[in-house]
């Protein structure tokens, strides 16, 4: 064939060459982990119920781009081993739960000891690597820690459920506790998050920031567990830039803390506001900022420099129980630092709780 027949004949071609679709717009579907290597070659990946193999990750490495669409409850088999049970990564995802469920099979794990002996516990339970949007999710009974997150950019999580409420109460291995235990529901080294409009009920604390900057959390409920927190703070760590607003704070030990490693050197916290919140029914302390940790109100450490705590906006109203303290201070000699106003802060019931070296708190008195 003379080569100008040939170029002709091989133009035909292309129309039909290039109506094939890159494989990344397809939309693939899991019901089991056997789907999951095609699956997230599509930047469409549809989640249907199934139950996970115990002692294994439910690992989704998407593109970026993805959205994935939760189309039934996944549950998770039984097997003591570290976990994690749920891992999702990649940038700018639109994870949509639809309402459907992680179901952690956490009372088969439960004996009060949490991770402090006792069963090995699958912890974290979901870690979360993505940015974008990550909602509408809910969480049930999960062995130990819930949410791991450790965004790669900007990431807002909301309308989330972590339903722990079931170890609110005694098993037959945790000698009369709660059997759940150390069930902490976000536990973030990171910046740039959102974390809004969700439920938490759970057995230690509802939020705790480790490191970081600018981190909101807004407009959730933390009902059962140990409070909001900053920390703990171990050694060369900075914190900074973190608003926590209107959110609600039922029944716990704590409503709002920041706790520092006693042997933490060369850290900072700065730049902690509060807002808006609103606690009651808390059985312990109101506010407590506390630089002694693992203990509780012992003799402090120096090495984590904290300043520009501030209680501003709207007022954060916080009711304690009789036996409770309504605030605590207890800082580093010379590690607390600058003036806080804490103007927008109430707190009634219980008794005063004392402030120790410091005298920068400003518009405030219990």
């Amino acid at each position: 064939m003379p080569s100008f027949l040939r170029f002709v004949s091989l133009l035909a071609f292309v129309p039909f060459i290039a109506a094939v679709p890159a494989a990344s717009d397809c939309t693939g579907t899991i019901a089991s982990l056997d789907d999951v290597s095609a699956a997230v070659k599509c930047k469409t990946v549809n989640i249907k119920g199934f139950t996970v193999p115990a002692g294994k990750t439910f690992d989704l490495p998407l593109q970026d781009g993805t959205t994935v669409n939760m189309q039934g409850d996944v549950k998770f088999g039984v097997k003591e081993w570290a976990g994690p049970l749920f891992q999702v990564s990649g940038k700018s995802i639109t994870f949509n739960g639809n309402g459907h469920t992680f179901d952690g099979n956490g009372a088969s794990y439960w004996d009060g000891k949490g991770g402090n002996g006792g069963a090995t516990k699958p912890a974290p339970m979901m870690k979360i690597k993505i940015s974008g949007t990550y909602s509408n999710v809910k969480v049930l009974n999960s062995p130990a820690r819930v949410y791991s997150v450790s965004n790669p950019a900007k990431l807002t999580m909301s309308q989330l459920t972590i339903d722990n409420s079931a170890g609110d109460q005694p098993n037959s291995k945790s000698g009369g506790k709660a059997a759940g235990h150390n069930t902490d529901g976000f536990d973030c080294s990171t910046k740039d998050l959102v974390i809004e409009n969700s439920t938490i009920h759970n057995q230690d604390d509802c939020l705790a920031i480790n490191k970081g900057s600018n981190i909101v959390f807004q407009g959730n409920t933390c009902i059962g567990g140990h409070g909001i927190s900053v920390g703990s703070i171990d050694s060369g760590v900075t914190v900074s830039d973190i608003t926590i607003k209107n959110n609600v704070i039922k029944d716990n030990d704590n409503a709002l803390r920041i706790k520092t490693k006693k042997s933490a050197t060369g850290s900072t916290v700065s730049g902690i506001t509060y807002s808006g919140n609103t606690a009651t029914g808390i059985r312990r302390f109101g506010v407590i900022i506390d630089q002694s940790y693992p203990s509780t109100l012992g003799t402090p450490g120096t090495g984590v420099k904290l300043s520009g705590v501030n209680f501003v906006g709207s007022t954060n109203s916080i009711s304690v129980n009789s036996g409770a303290k309504r605030v605590e201070v207890n800082c580093g000699s010379g590690a607390c630092s600058g003036t806080w106003d804490w103007s927008a802060l109430k707190v009634s019931g219980g008794s005063a709780g004392s402030i120790r070296n410091f005298n920068g708190i400003k518009n405030f008195s219990q």
